[in-house]
This record gives structure tokens, C-alpha cells and sequence, in this order.
């Protein structure tokens, strides 16, 4: 009989959305609970988000789905951020706020994110890491519904959410903006789901598109060149990111017409071809550069060039850059990792596109050159590194940067935006000086003759700003909190467990469904054992010369509904792929563990 383990009670440092009240796992006993463990920063977060909200409804007399909001970067530790949050992403559920991650540690969450179900007797049944878990939780509360009504120890009831207060302010939560041609403005005013037209006082309002059912969270504009507007039919293309795909306006009627994407999110992390049969993960902005649209694809980690013809059943897309791996690695442009990029904008000369890649606290490029696209960073050093100090690329530090532009005098212009910061970039002597500071969460920035319009994002502006006499970066160099997992040197057993939910199995009909890929920082930390392969284990060598690193894990299952009369899968069965990446700092000591367990999903 598998021992039951009894669910470590929920400790932080206080309680959003239950109207002041204290929650405990004994005060919900007889609920079925899921934990989420999320942070802000993390797209892969907002996903899951989405993926919980259909079983809030199905079953909401009888579960309690809580977020555990667990920071990655220090501004997200911040109690005025955590709370902006939840109203920015509409959750609708209980968050315990939990900056120094006491319950983090107490479920020995990994990554994010994790989710863990707990019975309504409050035993862990459970655990699970990474996108895809939506109808496998669902299958299984299914179980415990069943099983717990039939012993009498499910309790039904109401939620214990409670809605906060909300202001009402022209925009909420802006994401992105861009200069129209004429004085005016375009914002994607990302929390009330529309895109607006502004006069250039940044106040007057020409139009507004969309709406709740038209977009849903869009960030990224691009105003199209008036020979490619002309060509194509249509002014503006918007990264409408929640719906996952890129869609068009036409000013001259309002005409809002999808151009890539099927509105489903993109599991793969691979794809191209037919843009209206692409699904896409996340983009998040958007430019033109070398007569094609750029996509910031923040939800795969990578680069996208989207083709367009005039009408959208001939646009292709393509990877441009990027692996899928989350990370820092420069080099060709099919070779290296980003980490959530989030920001775009194309140099002046129109030699590059500069990026704001977030999860790496970076700024890089893309070129073209003789030998094809190629990837170059120019600030941030990885994805456990930030922080707020000026200087060369060795000192220089920033916090989840979302928005980037070049400026007349061929700086670039960085919205810094967990610092609250506008930062120059000086390409000729390779330098990071602060600009502006004070802001909130600014997630845009343009560069004017006379200053900057900044898109203050937590503060739901957009605003003209004049640039102080000096300026100065006002922290130090930090790393993301996470305790490192020791783990021996050498011979290392690498092991994802996975087991189907009920009434699915892995289906190798066609070949091995499962994929697991494995790299480190420092490349010398793995001495044999990295790389990309089937199967949910691997023998790693570990260098004991190199001590501390970063273990790059990602892991892809496919499992499929077995609903043959022998539990076999059917030719055209129903499939469902989970997946995960997990960055694992590690610290090689001798007679530590041996083996390094993974939950992709453990029950």
C-alpha cells in the first residue's frame, strides 16, 4: 500500500480575493483543492490560468482551485504587484501571496508552473508541472467526486472568492504603443481588450476596436508601411495574444479580420506553413522588418515571421529563431534559446530587430548577415540574473523588460519594466545607463524630439515624459530566490514520472509519444547524457569540476483517450500532449541523492 502523504498546510504572507478572510487546508476539509503555484512573469502561468477556468465552472460546488503566487524576480515579492496581477490576468480565485516561498518549499515545487490536487481529506493525490493538465485534473476530480460522495466525505459549497474592488480609468493595464504617421497614436489597452486610435495629446480618442469578444488581451501593434497597407488592404496588425493569433484592422470600416492562427493554442513549439492552420502560443508583439511581420512568440520562446498575401488563406509563418528551449544562448538564429520575449523594434538602419527578452532579463537582436539570422545579446546574462546596476554588459543588470525602441541618436531605449525604469543602451560603447525611474511597471516606450511617451502599465497611462537632468540605477545585482538542489557529482539518474490520466495511455502505435531534452549552464556541466531523445528518463555524467550550474529540462508526453472495448486507442482517438521546462539550479555534493525526480504529472 503507497503511503498517503498528508498536505502541508498553506503559510504566506497574506490572503487576496476572500474578502479579508484567512483560509486553511482544515477549514476547506471535504473540498477537493487544487494549488497553483504561479508568478507573474511566466507565460506559461497565464496558460494555465486559462486552462483552470473551465473547471472553476464545471465544478464549483465541490472544488477550490488557489493560487500560491511564488515570486521569480524581486519586484513580483512586492504586495501592491502581486495585487495588480490578479486583476491584470482576472483571477477568480483565492491567491495566497507567498513572497518568500515557505510554501513553495513545503511542496517542493520545481518550477513554475505546479499544480498539486489535494482530496476533501486532505491528502496529497497529485502533482503535476507544466501546461496541458486541464482535462487530466478535470478526469480526476471526476474520480474523487465519485469516490469521496460515496464515503460521505465531500462537502459541497459555496467559494470562498470574493471579488475586489476595481477603478474605472480610460485605459487598464496598457500593454503596447506605436506612433501612427500623422501626430497620432495607436494603444493596445490590453485589460479592456481593445485597441484605441489617439489624437496626439495621448487623450482625445479618434476610435476604439474590438472588445471582450473580438480580442482578448492584445498587446503588440504594428502599423504597416503605407506600400504594404496599400498592398495588402489593411492598416494595422495586432498581436492579440490571449487568442492566440495575429489579427488585422482596416481604418477606413473597422474591419477586424484574422491573419494567422486558429485561435487554439500552439503545444508543439514547432510549426509553420498555412497561417490559418498554424495555431500560435502567446505572441505578444509585433513588427515589420525585411518586408514580413516579426512575431515575438512569447508562449514557445522564439521568433516568428508571418508572410502575408492579401488574402489570408495564403499567409505563411515560419520559426525565424529560436529553439524552443527557454534560455540565454546566441549564435544561429535555428540554434538559439530566448526566454519569453516580449518586446520589438526595428534599428533605424534596418540592419536588426531589437528584443526585450524578458525571462533572461536581456537585451539582444537578431541580424542578418552573410551566414543567415544570427542572435546577439548585448545585456543580461541568464535566466536566474537581474537586477538594477549601470555599466558594461558584465555589470549591467535589468528586471523582465517588456518593451524596447531605438532612438534618434541610434541609442536604445529599454523599458525596464520591473525596475519601474526607461534605461539607454549605447550600442557604440556597449553601456546600460538608467533614464527615467519612478515608474510603474512600464511596459512600452517611445522616443520623441523633446522626451518619451511611456505606457505606465500599473499605473493604466500613457503619458509624455521629460527626461530628468540625471538619472542612476538604484539597486544591485540579484538572483532568482529558488534553493538550489544538490545533487551528486558523476552518475545522475534523470527520471520524469507520468502517468495518463484515467481512461487515457501513452500511444506508441506510431513510435515512442514521449520527448525529452536535456542541456545545462555551463554546457561542460553535463559530461555526457545531454541532448534530445525519447523516452522519460536519462543517465546523466556530471562534471564535479564545475560545482554549481543549470540543468535545462524539457519533457513532452502525448497520451491518447483509450476508448476501445479492450482499453486500446482507437484509430482517430482524442490526444492530449503535456509538457514542460524546467530550469533547475544545482549544486554537485558529494554523497547528496543520486537521482532527480521530475513530476511532469505524478499521482
Amino acid at each position: 500500500m503507497v503511503d498517503r502523504l498528508r498536505a502541508p498546510e498553506l503559510r504566506g504572507r497574506r490572503w487576496l480575493n476572500t474578502g479579508g478572510e484567512e483560509l486553511s487546508l482544515g477549514g476547506l476539509r471535504g473540498r477537493i483543492v487544487v494549488l497553483d503555484f504561479w508568478t507573474f512573469c511566466c507565460v506559461n502561468c497565464l496558460h494555465v490560468l486559462d486552462e483552470l477556468r473551465p473547471l472553476e465552472q464545471e465544478f464549483a460546488d465541490s472544488l477550490v482551485i488557489i493560487g500560491v503566487h511564488s515570486p521569480k524576480f524581486e519586484h513580483e515579492g512586492r504586495p501592491e504587484a502581486v495585487e495588480a496581477a490578479v486583476e491584470r490576468y482576472a483571477v477568480h480565485h483565492p491567491v495566497l501571496d507567498d513572497p518568500d516561498l515557505v510554501t513553495w518549499d513545503a511542496y517542493t515545487a520545481r518550477a513554475w508552473p505546479t499544480l498539486v490536487v489535494i482530496d476533501p481529506e486532505g491528502y496529497i493525490v497529485g502533482q503535476m508541472s507544466g501546461e496541458g493538465h486541464g482535462p487530466g485534473i478535470a478526469s480526476l476530480v471526476r474520480e474523487l467526486i465519485s469516490e469521496h460522495s460515496a464515503r460521505g466525505t465531500l462537502r459541497r459549497g459555496d467559494s470562498p472568492y470574493v471579488p475586489p474592488s476595481s477603478d474605472s480609468t480610460q485605459f487598464r493595464f496598457p500593454g503596447k504603443a506605436v506612433p501612427l504617421g500623422d501626430g497620432g497614436f495607436v494603444v493596445s489597452d490590453t485589460a479592456h481588450h481593445q485597441i484605441v486610435l489617439l489624437e496626439s495629446d495621448l487623450r482625445t480618442e479618434r476610435a476604439r476596436f474590438g472588445g471582450p469578444e473580438v480580442f482578448e488581451e492584445p498587446q503588440g501593434v504594428c502599423v504597416l508601411p503605407p506600400d504594404a497597407a496599400e498592398r495588402l488592404g489593411y492598416d494595422l496588425l495586432v498581436a492579440d495574444t490571449v487568442n492566440h493569433r495575429i489579427a488585422s484592422i482596416r481604418l477606413s470600416d473597422g474591419r477586424i479580420r484574422t491573419e494567422a492562427g486558429t485561435g487554439e493554442q500552439l503545444r508543439e513549439r514547432s510549426g509553420g506553413g498555412a497561417a490559418h492552420k498554424q495555431p500560435l502560443s502567446s505572441p505578444w508583439d509585433i513588427v515589420w522588418w525585411l518586408d514580413r511581420a516579426v512575431i515575438a512568440m512569447a508562449g514557445t520562446h522564439q521568433l516568428w515571421a508571418l508572410h502575408l498575401a492579401t488574402e489570408p488563406e495564403n499567409n505563411t509563418v515560419a520559426v525565424l529563431a529560436g529553439t524552443s528551449a527557454e534560455g540565454l544562448r546566441d549564435g544561429a538564429a535555428d540554434e538559439a534559446w530566448l526566454a519569453q520575449p516580449s518586446g520589438l523594434a526595428v534599428s533605424a538602419s534596418g540592419d536588426r530587430v531589437w528584443i526585450a527578452d524578458s525571462e533572461t532579463s536581456a537585451l539582444r537582436s537578431i541580424v542578418l548577415d552573410d551566414n543567415g539570422f544570427r542572435l546577439e545579446t548585448h545585456i543580461g546574462e541568464g535566466l536566474f540574473d537581474f537586477g538594477f546596476v549601470d555599466g558594461v554588459r558584465s555589470q549591467a543588470r535589468m528586471q523582465h523588460p517588456l518593451g524596447v525602441a531605438e532612438a534618434a541618436d541610434g541609442t536604445v531605449l529599454v523599458a525596464d519594466t520591473y525596475n519601474g525604469a526607461i534605461r539607454r543602451f549605447d550600442p557604440v560603447t556597449q553601456v546600460l545607463s538608467t533614464a527615467l525611474t519612478g515608474l510603474s511597471e512600464p511596459s512600452d516606450v517611445l522616443p520623441l524630439d523633446d522626451g518619451l511617451i511611456v505606457v505606465e502599465s500599473s499605473a493604466h497611462r500613457v503619458d509624455r515624459m521629460r527626461l530628468p537632468a540625471t538619472a542612476a540605477a538604484e539597486g544591485g545585482a540579484g538572483r532568482v530566490r529558488r534553493s538550489a538542489t544538490q545533487i551528486a557529482p558523476g552518475a545522475v539518474e534523470l527520471v520524469v514520472h507520468f502517468e495518463p490520466p484515467a481512461g487515457q495511455k501513452l500511444d506508441d502505435r506510431y513510435g515512442d509519444p514521449t520527448m525529452l531534452m536535456v542541456s545545462s549552464t555551463p554546457d561542460s556541466l553535463i559530461r555526457s547524457g545531454g541532448g534530445r531523445a525519447t523516452g522519460l528518463a536519462r543517465a546523466l555524467d556530471l562534471d564535479s569540476s564545475v560545482g554549481d550550474g543549470v540543468l535545462h529540462i524539457s519533457v513532452r508526453a502525448a497520451s491518447c483517450d483509450a476508448s476501445g472495448p479492450d482499453g486500446e486507442v482507437p484509430e482517430h482517438a482524442a490526444c492530449h500532449l503535456y509538457q514542460q521546462d524546467w530550469g533547475i539550479p544545482v549544486r554537485l555534493e558529494a554523497g547528496a541523492d543520486a537521482v532527480l525526480d521530475l513530476d511532469l504529472r505524478g499521482v
